[in-house]
């Protein structure tokens, strides 16, 4: 087992704290059950990850029981196994640099387009606003090794959206740190459950394309206090 260089400690140990804290998000936001999902985070100048254990309770998660693996999925430090998404996760880092951080959930409404083998139409102002378009539909991979991350990298790169629905699976989402992924994580299943429940009541109508893209850029570019993580 490779060891954590001296150079990486201070960060690693910040970013346990940061990345178990943020697993309540999920529990908050009602983005998972039992002990499905989990947050990363990439090490800030190294190729080192924190990640979720596999299969312990959200109750029980605490900064100590995260786990540290290498941009190759293998386990650093920790005392537990680490989740069975991380070397979905570990593809992305690899090859998404600007990514600092990754969730994966099983989200109600979400998983229910991923059930359908559908993205998400872009319908709502609140979607142009964060995604900047569809939130889009990945392909169906096996659990275990990195065909989700590859999934995930082929169907993001170049995409606006911070989100993916993995076909007959569930959400993936990115962001610069694991705050701004968990967002993603949270605003996906928002707009996942507001446009599943209109399709219900008749035909969904789509923002023209130029609305979308004025509003994504006031969103990204306007919106809020210069600065803060959106």
């Amino acid at each position: 087992m490779t060891a954590i260089p001296e150079s990486a400690k201070a960060a690693v140990d910040d970013l346990r704290e940061r990345v178990a804290a943020l697993h309540a998000e999920l529990v908050r936001y009602g983005l998972v059950v039992w002990t499905a999902g989990n947050v990363s985070g990439r090490v800030p100048g190294h190729d080192l990850m924190v990640i979720k254990p596999s299969g312990v309770s959200y109750d029980d998660l605490s900064a100590d029981r995260m786990v540290v693996c290498d941009l190759d999925g293998k386990l650093v430090e920790g005392d537990y196994s680490p989740s069975s998404d991380t070397e979905a996760h570990a593809h992305v880092y690899r090859h998404m640099p600007e990514v600092g951080g990754v969730v994966h959930t099983h989200s109600g409404y979400a998983s229910a387009w991923a059930a359908l083998g559908e993205p998400i139409p872009c319908v709502l102002t609140a979607m142009a606003d964060e995604f900047g378009g569809p939130i889009p539909l990945g392909p169906f991979a096996r659990i275990g090794d990195d065909a989700i991350g590859r999934g995930i990298v082929d169907t993001l790169t170049g995409h606006r959206s911070r989100a993916v629905i993995m076909k007959n699976h569930g959400v993936f989402s990115i962001g610069p740190d694991p705050k701004a992924a968990v967002k993603a994580a949270v605003m996906c299943e928002d707009v996942a459950r507001s446009t599943f429940i209109a399709r219900q009541m008749g035909p969904l109508v789509p923002i023209p394309q130029d609305d979308v893209d004025a509003l994504y850029d006031r969103y990204q570019n306007v919106y809020g206090q210069q600065g803060d993580s959106k």
